[in-house]
């Protein structure tokens, strides 16, 4: 039987991503902050924290010891933050949970993964990340800090898809599309607002889908903005600058 695991396998996408995975015969671990939180029939359920350096590592020796091959980790588990908030290394709370957080998984775990999927998303277009600004929030936004964050960990996918050429592991990202999940979700007349303008949004197994078809793709460091393949961000330079950032920050690869 595979093993697929899935970070933020708890709720929303992630849960239906568990969910199908499951349908399909997989043997499925969800990476949860909560491990009584619900699950499907069938999931799985670790513990594990995404926003430090410590916590990752932490999950990365769990999953070590629970999977002896990993044929599949899907980096599912996103942070849409609504006010700046540092983890106990001093970065800003989205960039070390959406970008770091893969990043040193996937060194990590390097020698026990077969494929990566990365869950994105098409926001990351507005993203203008500044590695001298964006880990410790000099540049906060609501907004585009998300975009950024997302931006970041995009890049370094045809980087991972270098270094794992000879080796077999392949890895993808996909934007699952708009869906009606918690991320982003806010207080007061704002919040209230968006939680009536989502409720028009599809159901979260609608972003679900192209997740999981990419599973049992063959490929290796392309993006899909859902079913559809589109171009990576070409920008070698600051690619190159955001790994060697992250390889300090995290102290992995």
């Amino acid at each position: 039987m595979q093993t697929a695991v899935v970070t933020g396998g708890n709720r929303g996408i992630g849960y239906e991503i568990c969910a199908a995975l499951a349908r399909d015969g997989y043997r499925v671990v969800a990476v949860s902050r909560n491990p009584n939180a619900p699950r499907p029939p069938g999931v799985e359920v670790v513990k594990g924290d995404l926003d430090s350096r410590k916590t990752v590592d932490g999950l990365a020796a769990v999953l070590s010891r629970t999977c002896s091959t990993i044929d599949v980790l899907v980096h599912n588990a996103a942070v849409w933050p609504t006010e700046l908030r540092f983890n106990e290394d001093g970065i800003e709370e989205s960039f070390a949970v959406n970008h770091l957080a893969p990043y040193q998984l996937n060194l990590s775990l390097e020698s026990q993964l077969r494929r990566v999927v990365q869950v994105s998303a098409g926001l990351y277009v507005r993203g203008r990340v500044d590695p001298a600004r964006t880990p410790w929030g000099k540049d906060f936004h609501r907004m585009r800090t998300y975009c950024d964050t997302k931006r970041a960990n995009l890049m370094l996918v045809p980087l991972f898809a270098r270094r794992w050429e000879s080796t077999g592991v392949t890895i993808d990202a996909v934007h699952p599309g708009v869906n009606r999940t918690g991320l982003g979700d806010r207080t007061g007349v704002q919040g209230a607002l968006l939680r009536a303008v989502k409720r028009l949004w599809p159901a979260p197994g609608n972003g679900a889908a192209p997740v999981v078809r990419l599973v049992s793709e063959t490929g290796t460091g392309r993006y899909f903005n859902m079913d559809k393949e589109e171009p990576l961000p070409a920008e070698p330079e600051l690619a190159h600058r955001l790994w060697e950032q992250a390889k300090e920050l995290t102290g992995a690869g």
